[in-house]
């Protein structure tokens, strides 16, 4: 029996090749994933080491408010010169130098605009000499006030060179220096990881990027000769005492790239997500596959029973194929695996312009490619396998195929499953099951789409019959619709495929539309200022613009209010929460239209706080309470909460007084609202904003209803990124519906045979089949479309409370959905179409 089914599977290379396909596919993605994380995870091991390879110890005050490094921005704390010297006067210390190390300085480029980053720093720091592994490549090193030096990547980005003058964002509005230095790095690198580093003379770091005059914010200490940098660690930390944090080089490197590798675990799993569900269609795929080649192998089969194979022996035989094709699907998916794991690694470095370290394959990619392989492949064959075992032997002397069984047990099952998936999803949704909830929801999708997929055999053949009309008014239209409903179990696996994938992306559609409409909606109704200032933010800082503007603003003839908006990170009472500030309270409220018992405030005390009601509800917060907020900076304060506002009215729902500005993080404005007299244009006003933003090149001057835009666009992206992501689940479908059709017509040889002996001209012939693979897709997008729109707007009715008010369905790109479902059944039918129209007409009768 093994070398019947090895003979068998050789002798049927098209076969093997379409079999597996959807395999090789779902491999690729698995395997990718771990290839592209490993790839990261070793280049960002390799950019840290190097940052701290000349760091024996280093020694920096604890922060006032600890972020890592996937949450947020965490503001170092200055500390004074004395505790640089101190380190100095230690035994075993060779050298200590005071350090200013902090992101926030923005190079504005020749062009005008501000250099952009899309996940490494801009580093602002002080010039403390070129040491290893830095390489000074031209000039040399600020020595003024008004000098400074960058790195080889800052400057060729910026395209600068020496004697240039540069203007720079940090802490201060925009300030311009002279370009005395670049450097780089040992071994011709132009940067650590795609870094930006501007260096100023140690005062002006000091006032510019840590706002500290006199301070530092870190300590690198070299160890004396025959002393470890651990023992070194200890003896400092037991001098300086708990304000302080004292690690070794490699604690800092192993620490930083572990907090990276946090975010690229996430990543990964969103990877692994999509991987699942393109391997959940291809089990469609495989399914269909198997059932084709089982009814095509029926005489071959019952040859093998009447012989005196047993019922166990024909599984095996069929699950033996499966095997072979899974370990061949395994090696070939974790090839191309390896390949998209390399392609998307280069992508990201390219993106974060980082040198990327060589492709690896871990242990992980390799063991995921054959047991996904295998156990994909083997599981879609047991169903098509048990069938296989049923033949009887008599129909080896049949002309004709076993028949379908009824469709009632597996109609009745598949409202089982559907109202199984349906309660687990109504609970996650509507419920509260804790922890619970996320996978209630998953599961509740994931079993709805069995349960959808079971019952599709029953409302394929009237929803096909109608959709087949549409091309009835010719012979090879007619033969074409009645091809696609003749087997209701086949056209509904291939087309089940397709609507898996059209339906999660048409829910994914309805959700963010909704989302991206309530966000409009509620923007417009509580957004009352006629012009914003706000920037698109690129990297972990916010856009920020000089306070003066708003004053500026002010002055300007029509404008009513206008305030600029302040935020940072805090402790309150010991919770992380963002707080918000404003330099003129008042304005912003006339600014906003704030309505109700906020709008009676005029201002903030010193020690006073206004508070959201949502955030007031959440601490059991009232008014007369006393809050201990310690922000980025300076010490803990504690302020007493004198009014507690609805939260959409105000732009944040922790407000401090102006006087708590000077310890933000940054101590800039990050928005600006504007709101003009009565009857006043805004394109009287507006250019005039925007003249005062042109030493502040991140933000922009705006009307308030394409800020709104700008910001509800956002979910456009999200839209477009899982779109793309889904699409390997897409294509496997599509592949599904040619895999389909060409073994459909292998199956139909003899048949496709007479239909020409008959007169079915060969351009007919492709017309039949490209009927028939239009009717199964549309059926399929069509089915995917009602079911993503359904699941979308359950999902959105449940995120009411959340601020999603509003459902909208994408009529649009329904129809989008459809007419490319249309398109794609003619694409798929292409090959099929062009083998049955060679098909040899005699060859074909005699076809056995």
């Amino acid at each position: 029996m093994l070398r019947a089914t090895l003979k068998s599977l050789l002798a049927r290379k098209l076969r093997l090749i379409l079999s597996g396909l959807a395999v090789v596919l779902g491999v690729m993605f698995v395997s990718g994933s771990f290839v592209v994380t490993d790839t990261l995870n070793r280049t960002f091991d390799s950019i840290f080491a190097d940052a701290f390879s000349g760091t024996d110890v280093s020694v920096s005050a604890k922060p006032k408010v600890a972020v890592s490094e996937m949450d947020g921005e965490e503001v170092a704390t200055p500390f004074p010169a004395a505790t640089v010297d101190k380190i100095k006067n230690l035994p075993g210390v060779r050298s200590a130098t005071g350090r200013v190390d902090a992101d926030g300085a923005r190079v504005i480029g020749s062009d005008g605009k501000v250099l952009t980053s899309q996940g490494p720093p801009r580093l602002g720091g002080n010039w403390t000499g070129a040491d290893d592994p830095m390489e000074l490549r031209e000039g040399r090193g600020p020595t003024a006030d008004n000098e400074i030096a960058v790195n080889a990547n800052t400057a060729k980005l910026a395209g600068y060179r020496i004697g240039d003058q540069v203007p720079v964002l940090t802490l201060a509005p925009k300030k311009t220096f002279t370009l005395v230095g670049i450097w780089g790095y040992d071994g011709g690198r132009d940067s650590i990881g795609g870094v930006q580093e501007v260096a100023f003379t140690t005062p002006v770091a000091q006032k510019l990027m840590l706002n500290s005059p006199g301070s530092f914010s870190s300590v690198v200490v070299q160890a004396a000769d025959g002393i470890s940098p651990e023992a070194l660690r200890d003896r400092v930390a037991a001098a300086l005492g708990a304000d302080y944090q004292v690690k070794t080089g490699k604690q800092l490197a192993d620490e930083s790239s572990s907090s990276i590798k946090e975010g690229l675990s996430f990543f990964n799993q969103i990877l692994l997500g999509f991987a699942g569900v393109a391997l959940f269609v291809g089990i469609f795929l495989i399914l269909n596959t198997f059932s084709i080649i089982v009814a095509q192998r029926t005489k071959e089969l019952a040859l093998l029973r009447a012989m005196g194979a047993s019922r166990r022996q024909v599984i095996g035989s069929v699950l033996v194929e499966a095997v072979a094709i899974g370990l061949v699907a395994a090696v070939l998916g974790l090839a191309a695996g390896v390949g998209a794991g390399g392609g998307l690694a280069a992508l990201f470095g390219s993106f974060a312009d980082v040198d990327l370290a060589p492709i690896g394959v871990p242990p992980a990619a390799i063991i995921s490619a054959f047991v996904v392989g295998l156990v994909v492949t083997v599981v879609a064959a047991v169903l098509p396998a048990l069938r296989a075992s049923r033949i009887a032997p008599i129909a080896a002397m049949q002309e004709v195929s076993i028949p379908d069984r009824p469709l009632t047990k597996l109609s009745v099952s598949g409202g089982l499953v559907l109202s199984a998936g349906a309660a687990a999803l109504g609970v996650g949704l509507f419920a509260d099951a804790g922890d619970a909830t996320l996978w209630l929801i998953l599961g509740g999708v994931l079993v709805s789409f069995i349960g959808v997929a079971l019952l599709t055999p029953l409302i394929s053949k009237p929803v096909i019959g109608l959709l087949g009309r549409l091309f009835s008014w010719s012979l090879p239209g007619r033969l074409g619709r009645l091809n696609s409903g003749r087997n209701p179990r086949r056209t509904a696996i291939t087309a089940a495929a397709l609507m898996i994938g059209i339906a999660l992306v048409t829910g994914v559609t309805v959700i963010m539309d909704s989302a991206k409409s309530s966000l409009k909606a509620e923007a417009s109704s509580i957004l009352k200022a006629e012009i914003m200032i706000s920037g698109d933010q690129n990297g972990p800082r916010p856009p920020t613009y000089d306070p003066a503007v708003i004053e500026r603003t002010k002055a300007i003839p029509g404008v009513r209010a206008a305030a600029g908006f302040y935020q940072d990170l805090v402790m309150a009472d010991g919770k992380r929460e963002y707080a918000s500030a404003t330099d003129d309270f008042q304005g912003l409220t006339e600014a906003y239209r704030t309505t109700g018992s906020a709008a009676a405030l005029t201002g903030l005390g010193p020690d006073q706080i206004a508070i959201g009601q949502a955030n007031a509800d959440e601490h059991g917060w009232t008014t007369g309470s006393r809050v201990t907020i310690q922000a980025s900076r300076g010490e803990p304060h504690t302020y007493t909460i004198v009014a507690v506002y609805p939260d959409d009215a105000l732009p944040g729902n922790l407000f401090l007084p102006s006087q708590a500005i000077k310890d933000f993080g940054i101590s800039q404005p990050i928005f600006g609202f504007v709101r003009l007299d009565d009857g006043v244009a805004v394109s009287a006003v507006l250019p005039q904003v925007k003249a005062l933003l042109a030493d502040s090149p991140e933000v922009a001057a705006t009307d308030s209803a394409t800020f709104v835009n700008d910001q509800a666009a956002q979910f456009d992206q999200i839209i477009t990124m899982i779109q793309i992501l889904l699409g390997l689940a897409i294509l496997i479908a599509v592949l599904g519906v040619v895999n389909t059709l060409a073994l459909s017509v292998l199956e139909r040889t003899r048949e496709l045979g007479l239909l020409r002996a008959v007169g079915l001209g060969r351009a007919q012939t492709m017309r039949m089949i490209t009927v028939e693979a239009v009717v199964i897709s549309v059926f399929g997008a069509l089915l995917g479309v009602a079911v993503g729109a359904g699941m979308g707007a359950a999902v959105t009715r449940a995120l009411k409370d959340d601020g999603i008010t509003q459902i909208v369905l994408p009529w649009d790109r329904m129809a989008t959905y459809l007419v490319l479902a249309a398109i794609v059944g003619v694409v798929a039918a292409v090959v099929p179409a062009i083998r049955a129209a060679r098909l040899n007409v005699l060859g074909a009768i005699a076809h056995d």
